[in-house]
């Protein structure tokens, strides 16, 4: 099984027409993705070399003619903000958005908005992410498919780049992977930890999940808390990037900072040592972790 994404998703990609988006659409389908439309704003009817898919005007044509029922956004900065809203007032269950350099301000209004409407059942992945994929089934976002192999251990990374190295290390290994998130950097998002790794616990088709932290806010500490508040099916291990990051300076992710004390990474490889996490000191100790914790 896999969590958000399966061979039921049906995706219409927001900003097909541009460069990133028609790239990125077309490795989707040849990995198996059904993209069944795109969305450009004054751009319907348009031909997107390498894909059938029709091009609207709207997300709402997109939903009703096409079926879409997931989002992926690949639009510039200035307009992501307002795709996303669009996608949720669409009715869309899942929204996956790519796009990097998002306003602050503008994830805020976001949050409130999406707070508003209260839709327990939308998911917002993403800003500044990678996306998501269900090995073998289907891919949203700009992984490389080919590093992936089906399985039964998830994943939950804010760094895009060690998504890449774990995976590939876990498939190496032979251990395949169920469903791989990549949830973005930035420090205001749509899913955190904590949001998703209830998702694999009801998933019977995964046994483990490998959460990739870094230094910055407090998400690890809070899925250390959520992994013992009660006795859990799925076994976690984790790795934390940033062990020799100095306070106050921002580390790739504009949420990768130590601020007010808070958030370097030897206190979250504490906590989540003391909650029975084992973590990993290099990326490649993982499929061994995964094996100890899953035998």
């Amino acid at each position: 099984m896999a969590i958000l994404v399966d061979e039921t998703t049906r995706v219409v990609v927001q900003g097909i027409t541009g460069r990133d988006g028609s790239f990125h659409a077309r490795q989707m389908k040849e990995y198996g993705t059904n993209v069944v439309a795109g969305v450009t704003p004054g751009k319907s009817g348009a031909a997107v070399d390498g894909l059938n898919a029709p091009v609207f005007d709207t997300v709402r044509q997109a939903v009703d003619v096409a079926g879409a029922n997931t989002s992926v956004i690949y639009v510039p900065a200035a307009a992501a903000a307002d795709a996303i809203l669009e996608s949720a007032e669409a009715g869309l269950r899942l929204v996956v958005c790519i796009t990097e350099g998002i306003p602050v301000n503008d994830m805020l209004r976001v949050h409130h908005a999406l707070a508003v409407r209260g839709d327990k059942n939308f998911v917002l992945i993403g800003p500044n992410c990678p996306g998501v994929i269900s090995p073998g089934k289907s891919k949203v976002g700009i992984m490389p498919g080919f590093i992936h192999k089906p399985g039964r251990v998830g994943l939950i990374s804010r760094s895009g780049t060690l998504t890449y190295e774990i995976v590939h290390a876990l498939t190496q290994a032979g251990v395949g992977q169920s469903t791989c998130i990549g949830i973005g950097g930035d420090p205001v998002i749509g899913s955190r930890f904590t949001d998703l790794l209830p998702r694999f616990e009801s998933d019977t088709g995964t046994d483990a999940v490998v959460l990739v932290g870094e230094i910055g806010g407090s998400d690890e500490e809070l899925a250390a808390a959520w992994y013992t508040e009660r006795k859990r099916r799925i076994r976690v291990v984790a790795f934390i990037a940033g062990v020799s990051a100095p306070p106050g300076k921002r580390m790739g992710h504009a949420g990768a900072i130590i601020s007010g004390g808070k958030g370097a990474a030897k206190d979250k490889i504490e906590t989540l040592g003391r909650h029975g996490i084992p973590v990993a000191s290099d990326p490649a100790q993982i499929p061994e972790l995964v094996r100890r914790a899953v035998p």
